[in-house]
């Protein structure tokens, strides 16, 4: 029995699939040949060949043995100049510290608060030192002002005295005076010439002394020795402690009327044996006066 003629034409594939088949089968084909002949790598070109040249210095030449070459020699180059490190403002220079930060120590309140104090009262030390300096310097200035002034007065009273001793024994032909008898001139080489007391002094009476020491009593004022044909008022500078011990006396300051060397030496002499009362409260120095009226008797 013959096959039914449908079922052969069943069997063969469509004319679409074959076109597909055929399309995929081409395509593999074409990028095989691309893979094969279009991505490997062409040959480098050959390199061209030279012609050998003979070694030489000169474009002429004799012989048929080639000479040695040169003994070859390095080539001095200059020193390269010496490059120095230039920091650029965008990159500083870096350092690095490797020293160990300092211990810090504790301030003991206490220990610092002495130490403060100390400071302190080296500044006052050191202030009172000056005061003193300065104020001794004034007293010295003030006593040379003081002699001076006593040089000059005792120059003076030496011209009076001269001088009215001329004038008074002027048209006589006496060569002395007195009441005792003989051809000498009697009294005192330091008295006065209008005197008539030949002999020495006799010191000073109850209201010839006074003193001017603010807030301050004395226990005692003791009177000058004093034996001499001479008076006036001699007005003395005590510098006083808080004891009331005289530690200082100038004599001859302002106020006073005579500038004679033994006045003054013998008022000196007894304010320094003065004393007054302590006063606790009183500045360390306390300046005051004491005032020697010295008269004959």
């Amino acid at each position: 029995m013959l096959p039914h003629p449908n079922n052969d034409i069943r069997k063969l594939p469509s004319e679409s699939r074959k076109g597909i088949v055929g399309t995929i089968i081409i395509h593999l084909t074409v990028f095989a040949v691309l893979i094969i002949f279009g991505f490997s790598v062409p040959p480098p070109p050959e390199p061209e060949e030279g012609i050998l040249v003979n070694f030489g210095y000169d474009e002429t030449g004799a012989g048929l043995i080639e000479p040695s070459a040169p003994a070859l020699q390095e080539e001095t180059s200059p020193p390269l100049p010496s490059q120095s490190v230039v920091n650029s403002k965008e990159d500083p220079l870096l350092t690095q510290n490797t020293e160990d930060a300092p211990e810090v120590k504790k301030v003991d309140p206490e220990a610092e608060k002495k130490r403060l104090e100390r400071i302190e009262n080296e500044k006052i030390r050191r202030a009172e030192l000056e005061v003193e300096r300065i104020r001794k310097e004034k007293e010295e200035a003030e006593r040379k002002k003081i002699e001076t002034e006593k040089k000059q007065q005792a120059e003076y009273m030496n011209r009076t005295r001269d001088a009215l001793a001329g004038s008074r024994n002027t048209g006589t032909t006496s060569k002395g005076e007195g009441i005792t008898g003989g051809a000498g001139n009697q009294g005192d080489p330091n008295g006065s010439v209008d005197s008539q007391n030949r002999g020495p002094g006799a010191g000073l009476g109850d209201e010839g002394i006074s003193y001017d020491l603010k807030g301050r009593g004395f226990q005692k004022l003791p009177l000058p020795k004093y034996f001499y044909n001479e008076e006036g008022r001699v007005v003395v500078e005590v510098s006083v402690d808080r004891t009331g011990k005289v530690i200082q006396a100038i004599p001859g300051i302002k106020g006073s009327s005579t500038l004679d060397d033994y006045l003054l030496k013998v008022a000196k002499e007894a304010a320094l044996e003065a004393r007054f009362d302590a006063k606790s409260d009183a500045p360390l120095i306390q300046k005051g006066t004491i005032t020697y009226n010295f008269k004959l008797k």
